[in-house]
């Protein structure tokens, strides 16, 4: 990492290279370990006597190395600290916070390197300082053991199902009695989840601390291509103000969906085998570019239906908009593509056959406006029922602003994203439950 020395006084600034040219070989690779000198302010625990201190900032703020600094600075200070890494899964304290890039073993200079022993799930340093990994996973696994510190990582990324997160919290909590001083660091990204959002509300108490920040806050350590992707990924979205600006998300009184509802949905990596697959299209209102809504559900062979993509455009004339749904049907082997045809179905069925004659084409009616159609797919999501492979920004922004009622609060003129994924799990999952107000043509 780059010394980023922006906070420093100006004599403070110009001592530093002073220095720099001073030090002899070991002592300059002493140097790239100092913290203090290469950390940005709000990277660097804050004065005070808190007992939680959270940076809550976007992907690539520097959240990891301020964590594992942080666990080095008091293992080095204190032989009889016993200090719990807390992340998500066993994995991922390992792979992040132990063995990553910005993990514990790398921010500490070769001379002093702790010995890891991951069947123990231990690092133990040489002055006898000990840190004992842990999955939120298992909140049990931190009944009964006794820390003087914590460091938990991405909260927000812990198990929801059965309250697991903050099972694990207030066990952990209620093990943080060893020591004069027991303190608790935690990194993560905002997710309204309810652990982040009850440490929100405790800022306004002594106990509570919280550090914030974007991505581009770190921009010179980070790759051209990555603030690329994230800014392509999410830019233009009410969630860039979360996953870049860091900023935690707030909902919409009276939403049929929220931002913890659709995090529960949240999954990773491989999913149950597809038993069908539709590409559900909402067409614009008009031939002048309005957003089409395209997106990607399949139904796994464990009865859970998931969203694969969202292919939506906007701007785009009908040949272009229909080509992207022919594409989006070959590229998943699409069993059904499904269009709503208010807006002209012999149109509609045309634009889409010109694009490719095969496509399995089914047109459907709207009876009832795009809420009312919602409401029982959202009750599919509050059930478990429906799952996001990854993060859809854009749709899940349209998402929450579907408001029981029958209005729309959300980004722009209307929710055609979030349409295509209605009818897309109506198709998939209620079937003929709503066929007085979806008829086929």
């Amino acid at each position: 990492m780059s010394a980023d020395l922006e906070w420093m006084d100006e004599d403070e600034k110009e001592a530093g290279p002073l220095i720099a040219n001073a030090l002899d070989h070991k002592e300059k690779a002493e140097f790239q370990f100092h913290w203090q000198l290469l950390a940005r302010r709000e990277q660097c625990a804050p004065d005070g006597d808190w007992r939680i201190w959270m940076i809550m900032a976007g992907r690539g703020f520097g959240k990891t190395r301020a964590g594992a600094e942080w666990v080095r600075q008091i293992a080095e200070a204190d032989p009889t600290a016993r200090i719990a890494l807390v992340a998500a899964s066993l994995a991922e304290a390992r792979a992040v916070m132990v063995e990553g890039e910005s993990g514990l073993m790398a921010v500490c200079p070769p001379d002093r390197m702790p010995h890891f022993e991951p069947s123990l799930h231990r690092v133990r340093f040489a002055n006898g300082a000990q840190v004992q990994l842990f999955s939120a996973a298992e909140p049990e696994g931190l009944r009964g053991p006794q820390h003087s510190h914590a460091w938990c990582d991405e909260i927000g990324k812990w198990p929801l199902a059965h309250e697991r997160a903050i099972r694990c919290w207030d066990n952990l909590l209620m093990g943080l009695r060893l020591g004069s001083d027991p303190r608790i660091m935690v990194t993560t990204t905002p997710r309204a989840v309810p652990l982040v959002q009850r440490l929100v509300r405790q800022e306004q108490s002594d106990d509570v601390v919280i550090s914030r920040g974007s991505t581009l806050a770190n921009a010179a350590n980070l790759p051209e291509r990555f603030l690329t992707a994230i800014a392509d990924e999410f830019g233009g979205s009410n969630l860039a103000r979360q996953e870049i600006d860091g900023e935690l998300l707030e909902d919409v009184e009276g939403a049929l969906w929220t931002r913890s509802m659709l995090e529960q949905a949240r999954e990773h990596g491989p999913v149950p085998e597809a038993v069908r697959i539709v590409v559900a299209v909402d067409p614009p209102a008009s031939a002048h570019g309005d957003e089409c809504g395209i997106v990607v559900a399949a139904l796994g062979d464990d009865g859970i239906a998931r969203v694969l993509a969202d292919c939506s455009v906007s701007g785009a004339a009908p040949s272009e908009w229909a080509e992207r749904v022919a594409d989006s049907a070959r590229e998943w082997n699409a069993d059904r593509v499904v269009a709503e045809a208010n807006q002209g179905g012999a149109m509609v069925e045309s634009v889409l056959r010109a694009a490719d004659q095969a496509l399995p084409v089914k047109l459907v009616h709207a009876s009832r406006g795009k809420v009312a159609r919602a409401e029982p797919v959202a009750a599919l999501y509050a059930a478990g029922r429906v799952r996001h492979v990854g993060v859809f920004a854009r749709l899940e922004d349209q998402l929450c602003g579907l408001l029981v009622g029958g209005t729309y609060a959300g980004p722009g003129k209307s929710p055609d994203r979030a349409d295509a994924a209605v009818w897309a799990f109506t198709e998939l999952l209620l079937g003929r439950q709503l066929r007085p107000s979806v008829r086929q043509i």
